[in-house]
């Protein structure tokens, strides 16, 4: 296998994209949400193009699909949060139907890749 270059990856680039869209809206949560939802967000968000960058530069297919299936975790993961966010108000609903369309175009485009790979 060659190893992929993560900054050529459309899910690396969409998943960049993603986590400067989770900050600017959690940047408008409420100051006692920072280190709960706030956080767990951004790190989730940070955790889907971190995983594909960091399994691009392994050895084999077998060992980048693990990053790539940590990814798509932390892309469920943020979005089930976002859900609780939406519930809690933090969000209005445009926004979180947008968000959520975002984040389900990229949890099949992980998973097409992953699909690739076997």
């Amino acid at each position: 296998m060659a190893r992929h270059n993560f900054r050529n990856l459309k899910i690396w680039k969409d998943g960049v994209d993603f986590v400067i869209s989770s900050y600017s809206i959690t940047n408008k949560f409420p100051e006692s949400e920072k280190f709960n939802l706030t956080s767990q967000l951004n790190r989730c968000a940070v955790s889907i193009p971190s995983n594909i960058a960091e399994g691009s530069a392994k050895a084999t297919d077998k060992h980048f699909k693990t990053y790539l299936e940590t990814s798509l975790g932390s892309a469920f993961e943020w979005e089930t949060q976002f859900i609780v966010a939406f519930k809690l108000n933090y969000v209005s609903e445009e926004i979180f139907n947008q968000n959520i369309e975002e984040i389900k175009k990229l949890q099949r485009m992980i998973g097409a890749f992953i699909d690739r790979l076997t």
